[in-house]
C-alpha cells in the first residue's frame, strides 16, 4: 500500500503568486517545516492540500506518506516497478518514486512535510466541494487495476458526460479520464449556485481558461488554471 496521502505536489517558480491566487479561492496556508531544503508552501481548502515546491517534481505528483520507506523500494524493485525517484540515507529525507500507468508521479516520503491543518472539510472553498484528482489515461482499464492494486476501489461512471472511472480510498479519490478529455492532471470540484461562484471568483481577478472540455461546454462548468498551472475544474453539482 502507499500509505497515508498528503499532497497533490506541483512545481511552482513563484510561490508567493500561487499563494496570492488560493488565497483568492479561499484556501488557507498550511504551516510547513524544513523537510525539504527548497522553498516550499502548502494550501488547503480542507480536504485537498497542495505542496507548492519551488523545485522538484518538474510535473505534478500525487505524495504519500508511508514509514520504512527503504524496505518498501526493495519491495517495490523486487516487484519490477522502476523507481523515477531514489532519495535513501542517513542524511536525507527519504523518498522514492515511480510512474502510474497515467505517466503520473508517485511520490512515498518518510514523514509529513508540514503540519495538518485546523480547518475542517466543511469550510469549502469558493470552489465548492473538493471532489477528486483527475488523471488522463489512455488505458483506463489498465490504470484501474494499478490503483486496485494499490488498494483503491474503482468504480465505472462510463455513462457520465465525462466518462471515467472513480478509484476510492479512505484519504483520497482518484478519476481516471479519457486524455482527450482531460489532458493533464486536474483537481475536480462540485459546487452549488456554479454562476455566482464564477462571478466571485471573476471579481476577484480570476477568470476562467477557454480550455474547457468540449463536452461541458455548455454546461455549468468552469476550468481555472492556477499560476503554476495547476488545472482546477468546477462542475454544477447537477451535471451528469
Amino acid at each position: 500500500m502507499l500509505g497515508r496521502f498528503l499532497e497533490f505536489s506541483v512545481q511552482s517558480a513563484d510561490i508567493p503568486h500561487s499563494l496570492e491566487f488560493y488565497a483568492k479561492l479561499g484556501f488557507t496556508q498550511a504551516q510547513v517545516g524544513d523537510a525539504w531544503n527548497h522553498p516550499y508552501a502548502v494550501v488547503t481548502d480542507g480536504r485537498i492540500c497542495v505542496g507548492l515546491h519551488q523545485q522538484s517534481p518538474a510535473t505534478p505528483a500525487l505524495t504519500f506518506v508511508r514509514p520504512d520507506i527503504l524496505n518498501q523500494a526493495g519491495l517495490l524493485e523486487t516487484d519490477g516497478v522502476e523507481l523515477q525517484v531514489r532519495r535513501l540515507g542517513n542524511a536525507v529525507f527519504n523518498e522514492i518514486g515511480f510512474l502510474d500507468p497515467c505517466g503520473v508521479l508517485v511520490r512515498m516520503i518518510e514523514a509529513r512535510s508540514f503540519s495538518p491543518s485546523e480547518r475542517k472539510a466543511t469550510q469549502v472553498s469558493h470552489c465548492g466541494y473538493f471532489e477528486e484528482i483527475a488523471l488522463p489515461a489512455a488505458d483506463m482499464d489498465g490504470a484501474k487495476a494499478f490503483w486496485e492494486g494499490k488498494g483503491f476501489v474503482g468504480m465505472d461512471a462510463l455513462q457520465a458526460r465525462l466518462p471515467h472511472i472513480s478509484c476510492t480510498s479512505d484519504f483520497i479519490d482518484i478519476g481516471l479520464y479519457d486524455a482527450r478529455h482531460l489532458p493533464q492532471p486536474t483537481l475536480v470540484f462540485e459546487a452549488d449556485d456554479i454562476h455566482t461562484r464564477i462571478a466571485t471568483l471573476a471579481a476577484a481577478g480570476i477568470e476562467a481558461h477557454r480550455d474547457l472540455p468540449a463536452v461541458l461546454r455548455g454546461t455549468p462548468s468552469a476550468l481555472f488554471i492556477a499560476p503554476e498551472g495547476t488545472r482546477i475544474l468546477m462542475r454544477g453539482i447537477t451535471d451528469e
